[in-house]
């Protein structure tokens, strides 16, 4: 028996999605615990592509239940939209919950942080715009709509006329916009409320029934730790915490269940949206990078922003997460380097920075010290085994384990799932200390 937390290393995009349907093999019960439809997931299965954005990609798998946590934020006509999208698919939805007590994306949550985020001008965060923050901004204020109360219509009318008339004073008064009407509204997530209420329960309650009856649980965080809301690049975060601890609040479970935690970082580094990026290449290389990785926004569209690894983001979420180990993405693509470099610490105003600095203003300023590696220049996305990487490719990764002193036990060299080296069972293999020798990081 097993209870690991996935997340994301970097600025998310890392490839979560990817690595969640492979350790969901398995899983008895995967659970989305953070975030809403800002994330997005890309998994490739043989010749189908599935783009998930609420729903668990542990969903692929017809045995494995599927939780979506209180900590996540909906919005029903998404959700609806990525169940019909199964569906048409041949995939059942029928082992899918959601928690009663997950807030609800409305309207006028979209419609705010579309015009909040034009208003910030030049100091933009880069909000996808679907209405996230104001979201859990409203949950914080405590007058948001849970699902439990779409399944109330007479409770839902009474908070949607009062609610909407406080939220009409801001579109109209503060933004210029046209108000919404009440009893659209109403009509419209009174819909939406008979679709989702089969999948509504206590999800707290039921994986800690699972737990206890010894099952696997992966939970799935989404975005990436410098995105968390605490622990990120303030203020270029998302409004929740993909971090391992997010995964006990946005789930309902105590910390002593927890095992082990596991983080996903691509081979280079991505970055979407605003904020500082001291490794971003905006050359050459960068664009064959994003041209490699296809590196577009599952969400949005929009281009990743990518440069060279930065092993001291890296080392940052093995500490704020407590890795136990990482699964490294997208090796391949740094296939036809001739040299690759690596970020190993940053020059602040002229002094060594190891360390993630506090502020962005500061961050800005940071330059990267970077290690120059040989590239292999031959294809690896045939691999299958540590001994059929070239020598280049494994000294590599071998050096971004001792850099930030965790064990790698993943390798992915591709979309599809074929495409993966297992080095160690990171679910039921060894703990983090016995993947040692001589106080060495290796590869396993």
């Amino acid at each position: 028996m097993a209870n690991v937390v996935v997340i994301g290393a970097q600025w998310g995009d890392e490839g979560k999605g990817k690595i969640t349907d492979l350790l969901s093999k398995s899983a008895d019960v995967v659970v989305r615990y953070q975030g809403g439809v800002n994330a997005g997931h890309t998994v490739v299965v043989k010749d189908q592509t599935f783009k998930l954005h609420l729903i668990p990609s542990g969903i692929l798998y017809p045995e494995t239940e599927c939780v979506i946590g209180s900590g996540t934020v909906i919005d029903p006509a998404a959700l609806i939209g990525e169940l019909d999208q199964l569906d048409d698919l041949g995939i059942s939805s029928s082992n899918l919950f959601i928690s009663h007590a997950a807030h609800i994306t409305m309207p006028y949550h979209r419609l705010i942080d579309q015009a909040a985020e034009e208003r910030r001008g030049h100091n933009k965060i880069g909000t996808t715009k679907r209405g996230i923050g104001p979201t859990y901004a409203d949950k914080s204020e405590r007058i948001g709509l849970r699902m439990i109360d779409l399944l109330d219509h007479h409770n839902l009318a009474e908070q949607i006329k009062w609610v909407i008339d406080y939220k009409n004073g801001i579109l109209e008064k503060l933004y210029d916009i046209a108000p919404l009407n009440p009893n659209a509204v109403l009509a419209e997530y009174s819909i939406y409320a008979e679709r989702l209420r089969p999948h509504v329960t206590d999800s707290s309650l039921h994986v800690y029934k699972a737990i206890q009856q010894r099952k696997n649980v992966l939970f799935e965080g989404a975005q990436g730790t410098l995105l968390d809301l605490d622990h990120g690049t303030y203020p270029y975060v998302t409004s929740s915490n993909p971090v391992a601890g997010g995964a006990c609040i946005g789930t309902g479970i105590g910390p002593t269940v927890i095992d082990r935690v596991i983080g996903v970082a691509k081979a280079y580094t991505t970055r979407v949206g605003e904020g500082p990026f001291p490794t971003e290449l905006t050359c050459q290389i960068g664009d064959q990078l994003c041209t490699r990785g296809a590196e577009f926004g599952t969400t949005t569209g929009r281009q990743r922003r990518c440069g060279w690894f930065d092993g001291v983001i890296g080392r940052y979420a093995v500490r704020i997460n407590g890795l136990d180990c990482l699964a490294i993405t997208k090796l391949d693509v740094l296939d036809d380097a001739e040299e690759i470099k690596v970020c190993v610490a940053y020059d602040l105003d002229g002094s060594r920075c190891e360390e993630l600095p506090g502020s962005a203003q500061a961050f800005a300023r940071c330059q990267p010290i970077y290690k120059t590696l040989p590239g292999w220049q031959q294809p690896t996305d045939h691999c299958r085994s540590l001994s059929d990487l070239p020598k280049a490719a494994l000294d590599y990764l071998k050096f971004l384990a001792e850099l930030m002193d965790v064990p790698i036990a993943i390798v992915s060299l591709g979309a599809s799932r074929d495409q993966t080296i297992i080095v160690e069972d990171p679910i039921h293999g060894p703990k983090r200390a016995l993947l040692y020798e001589q106080g060495e990081a290796r590869v396993a």
